[in-house]
């Protein structure tokens, strides 16, 4: 029973803390004041029209008012004049027939106070005929009537019941005033609530006090006493900004493969992927705003928060963000057209972290290959691992040449225990990532001499790997020319076709890496030449056409006697 009590006398925030004066109606001191004076003296309009976006105090301005205008000095403190309000809701009283019953209604004047008033909430759902049956009294209503239309769609509402009103419009409300709002409202409630975790609430909430407030009851149903910035984000599934600085800084990185974790992360916590690349668009902006003094203030967040602003800003460009913004507003709005929206955002991820890096942004190259990730970072791990890992590399396997064996005696390296990597294989993967370091640095590559010897050698060696593989193709080209000439380091084939040429010139490269590698030299490259064979030219006569006819199809004979055919 006592459990019932408690439930049934709940009050939700919105309405227990409901402005009774105009002095408490937060974020719109433009409306009441303007309202105050024209009350005090004596110029209120008897049509008057609130617009603006929900839950910002349109409603809670015209029951003020409609207090404020019946109060007399012999007024008791707390009345509420409730039987001269009388709220309309036009949504669901649209029609002609309860427009003429409110006309009817308005005829007869108030039983206490001066003025009855008329709050139409949601006009612009009116019907034309409403409208146009609704514009003499509108225009003319009676000295005791005062009409309230308020409505969040104004461009709606027909031009002549807007010429037959004053407009007031009202604004979206400021994070900062409603953060100090809840604030009031936590110490009121007993509550200890963080800077940080209110101004999320206000972030989420647009502009909405009612929605803030909404928030807020859940958030405070949701922790122990205590509002942090983490129980928010928990509790209303709202992502943190400690989540879009921790993917910004994936992005500076060029870390396409932390990127796509994290996001994939992000979505088993059960956030959405449209409201992660939209809420990633709007760090930009705020990291752009965060760029220029001037405009920092531009940002609704603690000055906490702020720091972590300036501090990620220092590292990019405009231009960087710039087209990081671009890129991310563009994917926000494409989201819903795609057939494959998970797909989209990945894609504007790995562009976004290909921004900023060097090589691949100067040729104009969206994405960073994957091969960068695969030399620089794989290889690199399984390097390290490889000695310093859980496996440990058999102790009686040599890491130095033996110097009592020849090259063709040695014996094959040994795997460690448990892996597939070859100390033999760590070294060349050293090697090759050293060799890419220098590349990425612009450091000049080794051009080491080498005899035709070790081009043989090693010309013979790829041969047999290309047999091995059942490459037959390659190997049928390269092995036209039985004797390939090295001069200067460039190596001299000559093919018998132009087709021959071509297909070579597409698959050259994996042959000069092995080659350059082998050879430690990295100025090896291809001179082909063609020269086609000239095939001699056979003249059949009519019989040595039939005697080739004829092995083919002995049958021919038998018609040639049967029709006594001359050839």
């Amino acid at each position: 029973m006592s459990h019932r009590a408690i439930v049934m006398n709940y009050i939700v925030s919105a309405l227990k803390y409901r402005p009774q004066k105009f002095e408490e109606v937060v974020g719109q001191q433009a409306v009441t004041n303007t309202l105050k004076n024209a009350i005090a003296k004596g110029h209120l309009a008897q049509a008057l029209l609130f617009t603006g976006p929900r839950g910002v105090g349109k409603t809670t301005c015209a029951r003020i008012l409609a207090k404020e205008i019946n109060k007399t000095e012999d007024t008791a403190a707390d009345e509420d004049f409730a039987f001269n309000i009388f709220e309309l809701d036009a949504a669901s009283n649209n029609g002609v027939d309860d427009i003429r019953t409110l006309i009817e209604q308005v005829r007869i004047p108030p039983q206490t106070g001066k003025y009855k008033v008329y709050i139409i909430d949601e006009v612009h759902m009116l019907t034309q005929a409403a409208f146009n049956a609704f514009l003499k009294t509108l225009e003319e209503p009676p000295e005791h009537v005062i009409f309230i239309l308020a409505t969040t769609e104004k461009h709606k509402i027909i031009p002549t019941i807007l010429s037959r009103c004053q407009i007031y419009d009202f604004k979206r409300i400021n994070a900062f005033d409603i953060k100090e709002h809840l604030k009031k409202i936590a110490q009121k409630e007993g509550l200890e609530a963080d800077d940080d975790a209110l101004f999320l609430i206000a972030q989420k909430a647009d502009g909405a006090l009612r929605d803030a407030l909404s928030m807020f009851d859940k958030v405070a149903s949701y922790a122990n006493g205590k509002i942090t910035r983490k129980i928010v984000s928990e509790s209303m599934s709202i992502l943190d900004y400690d989540a879009y600085f921790k993917l910004t800084d994936l992005i500076l990185k060029n870390d396409i493969p932390g990127v796509l974790n994290y996001f994939n992360e992000l979505l088993h916590q059960g956030f959405d992927a449209h409201l992660i690349i939209a809420g990633l668009a709007g760090h930009f902006r705020d990291l752009l705003v965060a760029k220029e003094p001037k405009t920092v203030e531009l940002l609704e967040v603690s000055d906490n928060i702020k720091q972590h602003y300036l501090k990620q800003s220092k590292q990019m460009d405009f231009t960087f963000l710039l087209k990081a913004i671009d890129l991310t507003t563009k994917t926000d709005i494409d989201y819903k057209l795609s057939k494959s929206p998970h797909l989209l955002v990945e894609l504007a991820l790995m562009k976004l972290a290909s921004l900023n890096f060097g090589d691949e942004a100067k040729k104009k190259i969206d994405i960073i290959p994957s091969s960068h990730f695969k030399d620089t970072v794989k290889v690199v791990e399984a390097y390290k691992n490889s000695f310093t890992g859980p496996t440990k590399v058999e102790e009686e396997t040599p890491l130095q040449e033996n110097n009592n064996k020849t090259s063709e005696t040695k014996e094959k390296p040994k795997k460690s225990e448990g892996t597939g990597i070859t100390i033999s294989g760590i070294l060349k993967k050293k090697r090759e990532l050293e060799e890419k370091n220098r590349i990425l640095k612009g450091q000049k590559l080794p051009t080491d001499d080498f005899s035709p010897e070790d081009f043989e050698k090693y010309w013979l060696e790829y041969l047999d790997k290309l047999r091995a593989n059942k490459e037959k193709n390659l190997l049928s080209i390269l092995t036209i020319d039985r004797h390939p000439r090295i001069i200067d380091h460039q190596i001299h084939l000559t093919l018998t076709s132009e087709a021959l040429k071509k297909e070579l010139e597409q698959t050259k490269e994996k042959i000069l890496k092995f080659l350059r590698y082998n050879l430690n030299n990295y100025d090896i490259d291809f001179v082909i030449s063609v020269k086609e064979e000239k095939k001699q030219e056979v003249i059949y006569s009519k019989k040595d056409k039939f005697r080739k006819l004829l092995k083919k199809n002995p049958d021919l004979l038998y018609l040639k006697q049967k029709f006594k055919i001359d050839i």
